[in-house]
């Protein structure tokens, strides 16, 4: 998997203080997306054992405490991305107490395979489906378009 960017300190993607992480991959390519750079799978960085420490040991940080994690991108739940967004996610669950985890997708949760849907089991909140151009709302909090479902699952 690569990744885009990753934040350690973002108030802008979840509730409170938060480290994001922009996974490279996408399958959707929504029109009017803002994140374009991020389509390519091979775009960005390695994630590699070091990147996945990095997070676990920012939000295991005393000195800026983080409400958890948020995954966006590109798309967690793009297939190239399975393995390691669950093995992180896994991580995160183990070595985090107390820390959620927010994950973004266009895909929806009633079409996921069971490898994205083990991935999903483990988070609290998904916020799902494409970005549509025509739906697109500023002043909605945490999506893009109408269209889109925050689900709270745990």
């Amino acid at each position: 998997m690569h990744y885009h960017q990753y934040y350690q300190t973002d108030v802008i993607n979840g509730p409170g203080t938060r480290a994001t992480l922009f996974v490279s991959g996408c399958e959707h390519q929504c029109r009017g997306c803002y994140n374009q750079s991020t389509w390519n799978p091979c775009s960005g960085h390695l994630f590699d054992e070091l990147m996945m420490q990095t997070i676990i040991d920012d939000l295991n940080d005393s000195r800026i405490k983080r409400r958890g994690l948020s995954l966006s991108g590109g798309d967690p739940l793009f297939p190239g991305n399975l393995s390691a967004i669950l093995a992180l996610v896994t991580r995160v669950k183990e070595q985090c107490p107390g820390k959620d985890i927010w994950l973004w997708t266009g895909y929806l949760l009633n079409e996921l395979t069971a490898e994205q849907q083990a991935i999903v089991e483990l988070v609290n909140v998904v916020v799902d489906g494409k970005f549509e151009q025509s739906l697109a709302d500023p002043s909605l909090v945490f999506k893009g378009s109408r269209n889109q479902v925050i689900h709270y699952l745990r």
